[in-house]
C-alpha cells in the first residue's frame, strides 16, 4: 500500500484516544485531542487557500504545537518545512523564499523578527501565531489556540485532492556546501526508511497494512515507548526520532525549557518514565554524564532502554560513563544525514561500549571509490559512504545538486551525501568526514563562507577565514582567522556580535586569530588545511 503518515496517526488515535500523545512539562495532549486539534488547524490551512502540496513553515521551539502542525499539514495534503530558529532576518527570507512557503506558524516570541520580513514574502497566505508568556499575538497573524479550538464538524479534516503516499515532507539541511536545501521525502518512503511500523532489534518485519500495524500496538508484549527528545524537533534526529515513537503509538515529549539543562532532563526522564532520550552527541551527552557524576543515585532510570544519537560523533567515555550510571539502556549511535538514512550503526551496552566512530555498515550501504568501484573491506582505500532503498525525490529546486547527491552506481540509485570512509577488515567503518570544509558545532553544520562574508562585513576586518577547532562539549567550535584592516584590532566578542547581527548565533565565532596576512592564492583561494593549523598552533591547541 502507498503509505501516508496522517492516515497512521488517525488510525493509532482512533485505537487509543486517552493515551498520551505529547508532553511537555505538566501539559499533556491525548491522541484524541492531537488528532482534534490537527484537524482544526488543518481545515484552517485549507480555508487559507493552501492547496495541494502547499508548502507550511514552522518556525517554532520544541513543544506539542511543533508536531500538531506537521500533523495538521499531512492531513491537508500540504508539505510541512522546517525552520532554524536560531535563523536571522536573512537566512529565514532565503529559506521561505525558496521553500515556496504560503504558511508560516511560529512562536510569538518571533514576531518581531518576523515582521521585519514580511514585505520580502508576498506568497504567504497565512500567519498564525502561538501566544507565550510576554509575547501577544500580533494583530496580522491568527491565534494558534484560536484556530485549533475550532474543530471542525467533518472529521478527519480531507482536502479536495485527498492523500497520496508521494505527498512530501521538505527537510531543510545546512548540508556541507552553499545554502540550504530542501531534501524532498515522499510520505511513503519516509515511514519505509523509519522501519516501516517494524523493528529490526526485535526481529519484527515491517507490516503490510495498518490493520496490521495496530493490531501489533495491542499485542500484550507491545511496548508503548515515552520518547524524552531533547534534540531540537526542527532537525532531522529529533523529528524523525518523535515519527518512530508515533509509528509506535508511543509518547513525544519535550523538555519544559528552551535551554537544555541536563538536571532537568533526568528529572523529567524519572518522572515520565521515559523509555528513550534523544539527543545529539556531545552537545547533550558531556552535562548530562556530568549531571549524573555530581548526583550519583539521584534519579531512577530503570525504565529507560535505549539513549540514542545521530549528526554527531560522541566519544567512548561518554557512552562508557553514562552506561555506567544507567547500565539497562544501550546507546544507539546512527550514522546518516538527512538525505541518507541509516548508513550505519553503531550500539553500545554496559560492559561492551563501541569504539568511538566504528560504525558498521547499514544493510542497504556500501562504500565506493570515485570511480564507482565498491571500496573493499580492509584494503585501506578511501571512498564515499552511500545508501540505496528508501530514498528522497531529491532536492526541492535544485537538479543540479540533486544530481551530484542521488547517483545510479550497478544499476540502482543511490545516494551519496559526501561522507568519507574506509571500510576496515571487520566490515566497520573508520570515518574519516566530509570532503569540504564544513564545520559540525553540537550537530548544527556551519558553511564557513557564509560566516567569512560576514566577518568581512565588518570595518576592521580586511580579510578572514572561518575553521573548526576541536570542543570538548560541542565536537567542533568556531575560530575565525582575522586579518585586520590596517591600524585596527577588531576583538572577539566585537566580532561575534557582528556575526549574530547576521547570522543564527551557533555561527559566530568563539575564538579568534589575528594574522598578518591570509596568504590567499593568486586564484584568491585559500589553503584551509594550512590556516586551521596556523590557528591550532596560535591558540595552542593540539590537533
Amino acid at each position: 500500500m502507498a503509505w501516508t503518515i496522517a492516515d497512521i496517526w488517525e488510525a493509532v488515535a482512533k485505537a487509543q484516544p486517552e493515551q498520551p500523545a505529547l508532553i511537555q512539562g505538566e501539559r499533556v495532549v491525548t491522541w484524541a485531542e492531537f488528532d482534534a486539534r490537527s484537524d482544526a488547524l488543518a481545515a484552517h490551512f485549507i480555508a487559507k487557500g493552501l492547496g495541494h502540496q502547499a508548502k507550511m513553515a514552522a518556525f517554532l521551539y520544541n513543544g506539542v504545537e511543533y508536531l500538531e502542525t506537521y500533523f495538521a499539514a499531512f492531513k491537508a495534503g500540504v508539505a510541512p518545512v522546517n525552520t532554524n530558529y536560531r535563523y536571522g532576518p536573512e537566512e529565514l527570507v532565503y529559506l521561505f523564499s525558496n521553500a515556496d512557503a504560503e504558511a508560516i506558524v511560529f512562536h510569538a516570541s518571533f514576531a518581531e523578527l518576523v515582521e521585519q520580513i514580511r514585505p520580502r514574502l508576498p506568497e504567504v497566505k497565512a500567519w498564525v501565531a502561538v501566544a507565550e508568556p510576554g509575547h501577544a499575538v500580533p494583530t496580522w497573524a491568527d491565534d494558534y489556540e484560536t484556530v485549533v479550538a475550532k474543530v471542525p464538524a467533518q472529521r478527519p479534516v480531507k482536502a479536495p485532492w485527498g492523500r497520496s503516499g508521494d505527498d512530501l515532507l521538505l527537510l531543510y539541511t545546512g548540508g556541507t556546501t552553499g545554502m540550504p536545501k530542501g531534501v524532498m521525502w515522499r510520505q511513503d518512503d519516509l515511514f519505509q526508511v523509519l522501519g516501516g511500523g517494524g523493528n529490526a532489534v526485535l526481529g519484527l518485519a515491517p507490516v503490510t497494512s495498518i490493520d496490521e500495524l495496530i493490531a501489533r500496538h495491542a499485542a500484550p508484549e507491545h511496548i508503548r515507548p515515552t520518547s524524552l527528545i531533547a534534540a531540537p524537533l526542527m532537525h532531522g534526529t529529533g523529528q524523525f526520532s518523535a515519527f518512530i515513537s508515533f509509528f509506535n503509538a508511543g509518547t513525544v515529549a519535550t523538555l519544559p525549557s528552551r535551554k537544555f539543562d541536563a538536571v532537568e532532563l533526568w528529572n523529567e526522564a524519572e518522572r515520565l518514565k521515559a523509555t528513550g532520550i534523544v539527543l545529539v552527541g556531545l552537545a547533550f551527552s558531556t552535562p548530562m554524564l556530568e549531571a549524573l557524576d555530581a548526583n550519583p543515585g539521584r534519579w531512577d532510570l530503570s525504565n529507560v532502554r535505549a539513549m540514542s544519537s545521530s549528526g554527531s560523533m560522541w566519544s567512548q567515555e561518554n557512552k562508557r560513563g553514562l552506561l555506567g550510571h544507567v547500565p539497562g539502556a544501550v546507546i544507539a549511535d546512527s550514522f546518516g544525514s538527512s538525505e541518507a538514512v541509516g548508513m550505519g550503526a553503531s550500539s553500545s551496552a554496559a560492559g561492551a561500549e563501541a569504539e568511538t566512530a566504528a560504525f558498521m555498515l547499514g544493510p542497504n550501504c556500501a562504500v565506493f571509490a570515485e570511480d564507482g568501484r565498491r571500496v573493499e573491506p580492509g584494503s585501506g582505500e578511501r571512498g564515499l559512504v552511500a545508501v540505496t532503498g528508501f530514498l528522497p525525490a531529491g532536492y526541492y529546486k535544485d537538479e543540479a545538486k540533486s544530481a551530484a547527491t542521488f547517483k545510479v552506481m550497478e544499476g540502482i540509485r543511490w545516494s551519496v551525501p559526501g561522507d568519507w570512509a574506509e571500510v576496515n577488515t571487520d566490515g566497520t567503518l573508520k570515518l574519516l568526514g566530509r570532503g569540504s570544509v564544513c564545520i559540525n558545532t553540537g550537530g548544527e553544520k556551519v558553511f564557513p563562507e557564509e560566516v567569512e562574508e560576514a566577518l568581512k562585513r565588518h570595518a576592521g576586518v580586511r580579510d578572514a577565514v572561518v575553521v573548526g577547532v576541536a570542543d570538548a562539549r560541542f565536537g567542533e567550535r568556531i575560530c575565525a582567522v582575522v586579518e585586520p584592516e590596517a591600524g585596527a584590532a577588531p576583538t572577539l566578542g566585537e566580532l561575534s556580535e557582528h556575526v549574530r547581527s547576521q547570522l543564527a548565533g551557533y555561527k559566530a565565532p568563539r575564538e579568534l586569530v589575528l594574522v598578518d596576512s591570509i596568504g590567499r592564492a593568486p586564484n584568491g583561494k585559500v589553503d584551509y588545511k594550512a590556516i586551521k593549523a596556523r590557528a591550532l598552533a596560535a591558540l595552542g591547541v593540539v590537533a
